[in-house]
């Protein structure tokens, strides 16, 4: 039996995840969850899974909870980030699931992989914003770390056989990511200046929180998998490229020097890279729909139209230049997406104040965590006077 700790078990990955745990009950114990405020829901999470910890944000959220838990003697309700950091790192949990996401799951990330458990991530942001050390800290402490991301996961799964008797690095030509393009995709560049947040929050293939889905739509999402598989893969970012894939198929790609390709294709549901993740180095059945691929018929390739799509070349831009600036840019898009929802920009205003931003930080190309915490609160104090002064 393996025990989890869930962090971010009401959200979108969260439930996907424990759905997974319920179809393998035999497989899995619910150690822990820390969610957000959703008090009922997790009230419910925790009657059906029984966590021993449970965290929620904030004291009057805890004691809501443990108000409507009186009668479950077996669980303890902590609040706060240090409730979220004890279930992080809570003794009984064999893997961590990390789907907190944005900078706000970049110290849970960092807490857990310093208590030695393995780490299944969805937050890119945490890659992100600190890659180097991240990564360092995951080989200091002997920890795995397993992508869930379904584009991640589908080159982490191609590339099952590096560094063991299979093909190793030197054979790798380049990772291809593909993207579906949301929303947008066939829209032309003038008339995305007055998209509406309901419109963009309509994304063809995937059902996914507000935040990523807007990073969708504008393409940051690719660009922020972009800068993870850099680290994650440790390649250079000359041989990771984006394709548009609107049928949402092929999760992504391999290309090998000779030319071969390798690439792993599912239908568009989390919980085929939340099972693998859960489950690796199995794999075990699932009651997700079978891809039939003589029904998708087509699988079409595009290039990406990076006019419509300024946000991926500011991603790209972020990880030549290293340091705080990919922080940066991370950063200031929570403050920024979080506006064009708030209807407070438009759409394509988006990068323009991402790319203001950027010019105007300073950047530190060793950056310790601290300078990393720095830089995020710099690229907030930023966005915001630059979106309350709309300069």
């Amino acid at each position: 039996m393996k025990h989890l700790a869930i962090l971010g078990s009401t959200g979108s990955i969260g439930q996907n995840a424990l759905s997974v745990v319920e179809s393998h009950s035999d497989q899995f114990v619910v150690a822990g969850l820390a969610a957000n405020t959703s008090v009922d829901q997790i009230e419910q999470q925790v009657r059906q899974f029984r966590p021993r910890l449970v965290a929620v944000r904030d004291e009057v959220a805890a004691n809501r909870l443990r108000k409507q838990l009186k009668d479950v003697k077996t669980v303890e309700v902590l609040s706060g980030f240090d409730g979220v950091s004890a279930v992080a790192t809570m003794a009984e949990a064999d893997l961590v699931l990390e789907a907190i996401g944005g900078s706000a799951g970049l110290m849970p990330t960092i807490e857990a992989i310093q208590a030695g458990k393995d780490l299944a991530f969805v937050n890119k942001e945490a890659l992100v914003m600190c890659g180097s050390l991240i990564m360092e800290a995951a080989k200091e402490n002997n920890v795995r770390l397993l992508p869930v991301d379904s584009e991640i996961s589908a080159i982490f799964q191609c590339l099952s056989n590096v560094n063991s008797d299979g093909y190793g690095r030197a054979d790798i030509h380049r990772l291809i990511l593909t993207g579906s393009g949301g929303p947008f995709r066939e829209m032309p560049l003038e008339k995305l200046d007055s998209v509406t947040p309901q419109q963009a929050l309509k994304h063809p293939n995937w059902k996914m929180g507000e935040k990523v889905t807007i990073d969708s739509a504008t393409m940051m999402n690719k660009g922020f998998e972009v800068i993870e598989s850099k680290w994650f893969f440790d390649v250079p970012l000359s041989q990771i490229e984006v394709v548009i894939h609107p049928e949402s198929i092929i999760h992504s790609m391999v290309e090998f020097v000779d030319g071969s390709l390798l690439a792993q294709l599912g239908v568009s549901d989390m919980r085929l890279p939340i099972q693998y993740a859960l489950t690796y180095p199995c794999r075990l059945p699932t009651s997700v729909p079978r891809l039939d691929l003589a029904e998708v018929g087509a699988l079409r390739m595009e290039p990406v139209d990076s006019e419509k799509f300024p946000c991926l070349e500011l991603a790209y831009s972020a990880a030549k230049v290293g340091g705080t600036l990919p922080t940066v840019l991370s950063s200031a898009d929570e403050v920024v997406v979080q506006a064009f929802l708030n209807r407070q920009i438009g759409f394509m205003d988006i990068p323009n104040y991402l790319e203001v931003v950027m010019t105007r930080h300073d950047v530190t190309l060793q950056p310790t965590l601290d300078d990393i915490l720095a830089a995020d609160r710099w690229a907030r104090s930023v966005a915001h006077e630059l979106i309350q002064t709309k300069r």
